[in-house]
């Protein structure tokens, strides 16, 4: 399971400097005007994760292998987008590709850098880029209203769906999310919910793109928009791009001193996963031996039997039993042996309940 992530604002607000920051890669022009990414960039990133490089240097495997992420860099929507204004709908439907999206709100002052709106003001900003996702996401419904209607006739469920799809259309007319309308439980509803992809049922983090002066204490405009992340219950981070741009073109060891400087304690990649991760409610274990060292990405709540079939539905259809290790009695003993003489490893079955950080062994025949 891969984590896509997609990066949107206004123009000129520093979602291409992010995305270079993030990826470790000049490949997202930045520049002071809009529009400047006229295709959305992507790149696989590794998630930076202490417990791998842990387990890697203890294990001296063949080959390491984190778990990745996916940062697509969406051009900036203005008003108008979901009517095709600016680069219109093009870039509406590359959001819907995403399993998140990291909404980046300008929240510094610069005269230097241009605002598309004329000045800072990250509640306004946020509304612009709601009322176009909200708009987009009526368009979606109507249509599949309008279909659905003609196909509901003599269908009691069919026809109960159109009255929910119709209760959803007036939710998002009242300017409110998809992601906080309660679904009901209707089969051809649900299919054309898990179809339509709205963009405003995606998981949201609003990260505040700041200058060196606020990376300690914030300023004005990140509380602002840390209050909107917590009224709508989503994911919120602040992220100095320009800095952290700046820090690829160091060595290793040169940008932890700068950011200890600084006062940062994890690099901006690390800590939009985190919030990532936990806004989409993931988590992940490790495989470990002579051969690799990999980490997996799965849902919290997962039963060893699904997180076995991340790795091959094979291991799924034909699980047998998980042999665990927490990632905490794995690293205090010598090695897996070790695990088993101090009854520290366990026999877990289909329905055990993977933890976070659980190193695991699954044993399957098909």
């Amino acid at each position: 399971m891969s984590l896509s992530i997609g990066i949107i604002g206004l123009p000129n607000v520093g979602k291409s400097t992010l995305f270079n920051a993030l990826t470790n890669a000049q490949n997202a022009q930045a520049a002071n005007y809009p529009f400047c990414t006229i295709e959305p960039n992507k790149a696989t990133v590794p998630v930076p994760d202490q417990r791998v490089d842990k387990l890697s240097a203890k294990i001296s495997p063949q080959k390491t292998v984190y778990a990745s992420v996916d940062f697509i860099d969406i051009a900036g929507l203005v008003r108008g987008a979901s009517k095709g204004e600016g680069l219109g709908n093009q870039f509406l439907a590359n959001i819907r590709e995403c399993a998140a999206i990291v909404h980046v709100a300008r929240c510094f002052e610069d005269e230097n850098v241009t605002h598309v709106d004329g000045g800072v003001n990250p509640p306004r900003d946020v509304e612009t880029i709601e009322t176009e996702l909200l708009l987009a996401d009526m368009q979606s419904v109507e249509k599949r209203l309008e279909k659905m209607r003609k196909t509901a006739k003599g269908d009691k469920e069919a026809a109960s769906a159109v009255t929910h799809l119709e209760n959803l259309l007036s939710w998002l007319d009242a300017g409110k999310l998809a992601a906080a309308f309660t679904l009901p439980d209707n089969d051809f509803f649900l299919a054309a919910w898990r179809e339509l992809g709205l963009l405003t049922a995606k998981p949201v983090i609003y990260c505040a793109n700041i200058d060196e002066t606020a990376l300690l204490g914030g300023n004005a405009h990140t509380e602002a928009l840390r209050e909107i992340a917590s009224r709508k219950n989503a994911g919120f981070t602040h992220i100095c791009a320009k800095l952290e741009e700046e820090l690829q073109s160091l060595p290793e060891n040169e940008q932890k001193e700068l950011c200890l400087s600084y006062g940062i304690e994890e690099s901006g990649l690390a800590g939009i996963i985190r919030a990532g991760y936990a806004v989409l409610g993931l988590c992940s274990y490790f495989t470990a031996g002579p051969d690799e060292v990999r980490a997996w990405t799965i849902r919290k709540g997962w039963k060893a039997s699904q997180a076995a079939g991340v790795i091959h539905t094979d291991f799924e259809r034909g699980f047998i039993r998980a042999e665990v290790i927490s990632y905490a009695d794995y690293m205090s003993h010598a090695n897996e042996a070790a695990c088993r003489a101090a009854g520290v490893l366990r026999t877990e079955g289909r329905d055990y309940v993977v933890r976070d950080g659980d190193v695991i062994h699954f044993l399957f025949n098909v």
